[in-house]
């Protein structure tokens, strides 16, 4: 760490990949297993599991307890789908403006990931094939409280919608009765069918298990605190999910060339979610990742959330010399950040070296912010590493899968000699002789 107080600089490790240590460090900086703890879990299970008995009565009380609400029934908890049309309505044309052209920039990138039905016939008969059919409902949490986030509601609800689902409920706690009206004109822009201000535990239990008011859903998305991930991985299974997130993060890796105030503030711009988001700077120019420490230094008091940025870089965040660009690279496969930013002069050109990252930012123009709000993409990434095996909400989640298979008389008869002895290999009896019955003399 610098060591260095608050007032002369902005605290944050500054690693060398060369150390002897760097792999053990770099792992207990990048680890993150605080998903949950025993206490949010056994609060979370009682949650649940009064939820699931007693239903809307359940959701009631807690929705009045921790969200300082006073309803006297679920109705009150529900927005009517004209509201979320006023809603839209009163917001300022600018802002209005804004959500409409990021509306449409995330429609048409998701458009391009639907996935068509295909099948194929062989010689003999046999027609095999898929066919791609959309969820039928879909439960969308949206955070709500400390700030209001129409970017999720926008990211979350439009794949599902172009997907084809048939409804799409939003969930969004609404603390002493406060909801930001654009987030309801987001809902009404992205074409969600019906918003209920609930939240934390009891939303996901609401969604998954379904209440007299808060239908049952096949798969819930969007990202939520402790309470919500805790929440979702025990209903995984009743309910799909689009994944368990962690903290916020970002990695940037610039080749010197790119104006330290731009590299300071991207960092910032995942620093400010909370204290356990992550910002890493890789570079193997040093005078650079002094003058991105200056510019943290001087930028930081500039902050409106100057506190919580301040922890999260001392707590989690790192200034990384590397050997040159093969090692950055290495580096970051292994991080497998949520947010890549490659500030490199041919950012192209790092492509194909680049195995685990949930969304790749190019060149230094291409802030990660713009992901965020309108570049198109989704914001809704894989965290704590689980780019190496999952990847951004898309389209293709609000789809399913179903293998076709048609028999003609010759190829049940082909096939089940074939089924026949790979059936009695393995002393499923039952398996070859249902084989066996179509076989042909």
């Amino acid at each position: 760490m610098t060591g260095l107080t608050d007032s002369q600089q902005c605290e944050i490790a500054r690693l060398n990949a060369s150390d002897f240590n760097f792999s053990d460090v770099l792992d207990s900086l990048i680890a993150w297993d605080s998903v949950s703890n025993t206490t949010v879990e056994s609060v979370v299970r009682e949650i649940i599991a009064k939820v699931r008995s007693e239903g809307d009565a359940a959701l009631l009380e807690y929705t009045n307890r921790f969200d300082r609400r006073a309803c006297a029934n679920v109705d009150e908890l529900c927005i009517a789908p004209d509201e979320m049309s006023k809603a839209l309505d009163s917001i300022d044309k600018k802002t209005r403006d804004a959500l409409l052209e990021a509306a449409q920039r995330i429609e048409d990138y998701h458009r391009h990931q639907i996935q068509q039905s295909w099948q194929y016939r062989e010689s003999n008969g046999t027609l095999l094939g898929q066919q791609i059919t959309p969820i039928e409902r879909v439960g969308i949490y949206v955070p709500g409280g400390k700030a209001s986030y129409p970017s999720s509601v926008l990211m979350n609800a439009i794949p599902a919608r172009v997907a084809g689902v048939d409804e799409i409920i939003m969930v969004v706690p609404a603390p002493d009765g406060d909801l930001s009206p654009v987030v309801l004109a987001a809902a009404a822009i992205a074409g969600v069918n019906k918003v209920i201000t609930v939240g934390g535990g009891q939303a996901i239990a609401a969604l998954a298990y379904g209440t007299e008011s808060v239908p049952k859903v096949d798969k819930i998305v969007g990202p939520g605190n402790i309470y919500v991930a805790t929440a979702k991985r025990f209903v995984f299974g009743s309910v799909g999910l689009d994944m368990v997130a962690g903290p916020s993060e970002i990695l940037v890796i610039c080749d010197g060339k790119t104006n330290p105030d731009w590299v300071a503030m991207d960092l910032f711009s995942q620093a400010e979610h909370d204290e356990e988001a992550q910002s890493i700077l890789l570079s193997w120019d040093a005078e650079f990742l002094d003058a991105v420490h200056a510019s943290m230094t001087r930028l930081l008091p500039e902050m409106e959330r100057k506190e919580i940025i301040a922890k999260s870089l001392a707590g989690r965040g790192a200034l990384i010399q590397v050997a040159n660009a093969e090692q950055a690279a290495e580096i970051s496969n292994h991080i497998a950040p949520e947010h890549l930013e490659l500030s490199v002069e041919d950012p192209e050109a790092w492509l194909p070296n680049i195995r685990n990252a949930g969304s790749i930012f190019m060149g230094r123009h291409t802030s990660e912010a713009l992901g965020d709000y309108c570049a198109g993409p989704n914001h809704v990434l894989p965290t704590s590493a689980t780019s190496r095996f999952s990847s951004p909400l898309g389209v293709y989640d609000f789809q399913k899968r179903s293998s076709i298979v048609y028999c003609s008389e010759q190829s049940a008869s082909d096939l089940g000699k074939v089924a026949s002895v790979l059936g009695r290999a393995e002393s499923l009896t039952a398996h070859a002789r249902a084989a066996e019955y179509r076989i042909k003399d």
